[in-house]
């Protein structure tokens, strides 16, 4: 066993416990054991347990990356501060000054990407269990919690004509298999675009004016077209069942994402306009940047010296 498997072992024994705990399930539950649907909507229900116990996580994620967004205004200035200071005294503390806003707010640039750096030991666990169950079955092994029996069940098993741990690399050459490439390909497709689409929204939807320049803005966009890319190059050597697992896992962090631009935007963002305008039109008052706003209105129309009353100027009777 490798350095990289000895640090993945509890993760290995995590997913693949839960994975044959729910394999098991449906099985009870009068479903084929040996079923390439099976053992997708096992999989599919291992996204959604580590995703819900990710939930806080997630929470933190918003509030970081709101703070971060509020907080551009403040290192654009300190940016321009220190604009023309190029020594290496003027960039210590232009650096330092600049963590201490992030100290101050609680947040920090990397926070965005802190669900993914959470799920990734899971996915690289996950990605050794389904890489290394066709080698195996043939040599009629465990994997984890995974029994010989169900390792060697779920290699066979197919996904519209596809088995579980195909790679679409490996079937473009001499062993190249039709089937295996149209599932591998409609399902990287799906795994980008779900993921070019919640990252869109968020920038296109979700986001302050404030916050769409800068430093924090250009991460975003380096993200935009980076991780899909990253991805897609990536899904050529992924096994059926990842991409099954990351497509899921993309389409549930998109309708989490929309859920919360929509229940909850991030104030000033077009996301809280669109609120706002919904509550309009149901007699309900403004919430978030529009609700301090009118707040705001409201003081200083009641703070508003009142000037002295004009006394009525009476008119000069006409002499009869």
């Amino acid at each position: 066993m490798g350095f990289f498997d000895t640090i993945l072992l509890p993760f290995t024994w995590a997913v693949s416990w839960v994975l044959s705990m729910f394999h098991t399930v449906l099985g009870a539950l009068g479903m084929d054991s040996d079923s390439g649907w099976t053992w997708t909507l096992a999989l599919v229900l291992l996204v959604v347990l580590i995703r819900t116990l990710l939930i806080p996580v997630f929470v933190k994620q918003i509030k970081s990356q709101r703070a971060m967004q509020e907080l551009q205004p403040e290192i654009k200035k300190l940016q321009e501060k220190y604009k023309n200071k190029k020594d290496q005294l003027s960039r210590q503390a232009m650096a330092m000054e600049q963590q201490q806003l992030f100290k101050d707010r609680g947040t920090s640039p990397f926070a965005a990407c802190l669900p993914m750096l959470v799920q990734m030991p899971f996915f690289f666990a996950l990605y050794r269990v389904l890489v290394n169950a066709s080698g195996a079955a043939q040599d009629n092994e465990s994997i984890g919690a995974l029994s010989a029996e169900e390792i060697h069940s779920f290699s066979n098993s197919t996904f519209a004509g596809a088995q579980m741990s195909d790679v679409l690399g490996e079937n473009l050459g001499a062993n190249f298999d039709l089937n295996v490439v149209i599932v591998a390909v409609v399902l990287i497709i799906l795994m980008v675009v779900s993921m070019f689409y919640m990252q869109k929204t968020l920038m296109g939807k979700n986001m302050s004016e404030a916050a769409q320049t800068g430093q924090f803005a250009q991460t975003q966009k380096i993200m935009l077209y980076a991780l899909p890319l990253v991805f897609a190059i990536g899904g050529f050597n992924f096994p059926i069942g990842v991409l099954i697992y990351w497509t899921a896992t993309n389409f549930w962090a998109t309708g989490q994402q929309l859920f919360i631009i929509r229940r909850n935007p991030t104030p000033g963002s077009i996301a809280e306009r669109e609120l706002n305008e919904r509550r309009a039109a149901k007699g309900l008052p403004p919430v978030g940047k529009a609700a301090e706003e009118a707040r705001e209105r409201a003081e200083a129309k009641a703070e508003r010296p009142k000037g002295q009353r004009q006394q009525p100027v009476r008119k000069p009777r006409k002499k009869r």
